[in-house]
């Protein structure tokens, strides 16, 4: 069988676009997670010492095939996503080249598949290699206010995303990729509703966007990037200032699980930074720094959307109520909590990273949390959330030492047991992608990716202070 797998490999280049896509409808369905005959994506690719890891030609050919017309670029990217869980596919789908061609896709609302190639960034940003180089990557862009999103990616141009009519007539500029991501998936959150596809502003959800942003946040470089101020408007740099993770924190209750998930962890893997405590907690009528630095942005006001998925429906005597945050006041019957008992334990996590810091514990007191999550516990199924709560409400409700915070004093920690909480984990490779076109709007709902555990690596896993 293998051998008759491998007499298809050729036709991939074939010019006839039915021989390829007939070629690859035959061998995308051998590229999930357990195949039998897997390997034969995998012949010739490694490479050990100073020799660099080489490119088989069915990979240069499914990366190319991802540009092609859309029944092919489809199958194509199903097949690298479902690869993409290799440690020998890093190397050559983490190319400079090939991540500008996915990031700029993304970016363009009229990409038919941008929601199966976010998925595939998402996949190959569980390796440094690829985040390292999202940090830094600046695109070629055309500002156009025709278009929904006023911009247009050069490098996104394939059989399955064409060029606007008439084409842009100003020269291209290179601007940072990360802030038009970051748009894209803020402008995604909302079109789910609309089932066509000629109807909506923008293709793609783009909910696995989440895991790649927690992926970024794995390091430092990245958290600092999500907690420091940024132009609102990447094209007007004289404009109002933000911090990125502030932009995401609304989704901890969007209806898609994957884009909770991956929105719970970026905030849990910011919250590493100690300096960042006072800019994450903060409302957004203050201005806050991070650190030493003096440039200022409306703060993050990330508490309520922490606590609102532990939130229910549960009613507070007066005096209770009075403690709660505004937006946890009153809440309708109708409310449910996060029914997920993975991202439960990341918000709850979060919280006790936000105790490490004295600045960080008064404002959880003076805010209602305990409030709340002694509800939470009453209702809480799981033993391992339930014991993370406890530990929580140690925090908040123990004695402090007699020693007051001094005006302008943010960072007097306490001890916390960090070996407690799991410490910041890229998302595992995502698997096994469905098939049907019709099912492009709804297919990021399904995967659920899990977190891999990565062993002690450097200071990348601890508390943060500066």
């Amino acid at each position: 069988m293998d051998a008759q797998l491998r007499e298809l490999i050729p036709f991939l280049r074939d010019r006839n676009v039915q021989a390829r896509a007939l070629a690859l409808e035959h061998l995308v369905q051998h590229t999930l997670q357990g195949s039998p005959h897997r390997n034969i994506f995998f012949a010739g690719l490694g490479g050990g010492g100073l020799q660099k890891p080489k490119e088989n030609n069915v990979v240069k050919d499914l990366k190319i095939l991802c540009r092609d017309q859309l029944n092919v670029a489809h199958d194509a990217f199903r097949a690298l996503v479902n690869l993409s869980d290799s440690p020998l596919l890093i190397s050559p789908l983490s190319e400079i080249s090939f991540i500008n061609f996915l990031v700029s896709y993304i970016i363009n609302p009229q990409s038919i598949l941008a929601d199966l190639a976010s998925m595939l960034l998402s996949n190959l940003t569980a390796s440094s290699t690829a985040c390292s180089i999202l940090l830094s990557l600046k695109i070629s862009v055309i500002p156009d206010s025709r278009l929904p999103n006023g911009v247009y990616t050069v490098d996104s141009r394939s059989a399955s995303c064409p060029d606007p009519v008439p084409y842009p007539s100003a020269e291209p500029i290179q601007v940072p990729a990360l802030p038009l991501l970051v748009d894209a998936f803020v402008q995604g959150a909302t079109i789910g509703d609309i089932q066509d596809l000629s109807k909506r502003k923008r293709k793609g959800e783009l909910h696995f966007l989440a895991n790649v942003f927690a992926n970024l946040t794995v390091s430092p470089i990245g958290r600092n990037y999500f907690l420091s101020p940024q132009p609102f408007n990447v094209f007007k740099p004289d404009a109002e200032l933000t911090y990125p993770l502030g932009r995401i924190v609304a989704f901890t209750e969007h209806r898609d699980k994957i884009r909770r998930g991956g929105v719970a962890s970026s905030i849990k893997n910011c919250a590493f930074l100690a300096t960042g405590h006072k800019a994450i907690l903060s409302p957004e009528s203050d201005n806050i720094s991070v650190g030493q630095s003096t440039i200022t942005a409306p703060g993050i006001d990330a508490l309520p959307y922490l606590l609102l998925p532990l939130a229910g429906p549960e009613e507070f005597d007066f005096d209770d109520q009075e403690k709660l945050l505004e937006p946890l006041q009153f809440l309708p019957s109708t409310k449910q909590r996060e029914e997920d008992p993975t991202i439960r334990l990341t918000h709850i996590e979060t919280l006790i990273l936000l105790c490490h810091t004295r600045w960080g514990r008064d404002y959880l007191r003076n805010h209602g949390v305990y409030q709340i999550i002694r509800v939470t516990h009453e209702h809480e199924s799981i033993d391992k959330v339930s014991e993370h709560i406890e530990r929580l409400v140690q925090l908040i409700q123990g004695d402090e030492p007699n020693q007051p915070l001094l005006e302008g004093e943010d960072i007097t920690t306490l001890e916390v047991d960090e070996s407690q909480i799991e410490r910041p984990s890229y998302f595992a490779p995502v698997t096994g992608v469905g098939s049907a076109l019709s099912n492009l709007s709804t297919q990021s709902q399904g995967g659920g990716a899990q977190k891999a555990s990565v062993g002690d690596e450097d200071e990348d896993d601890k508390i943060e202070e500066i």
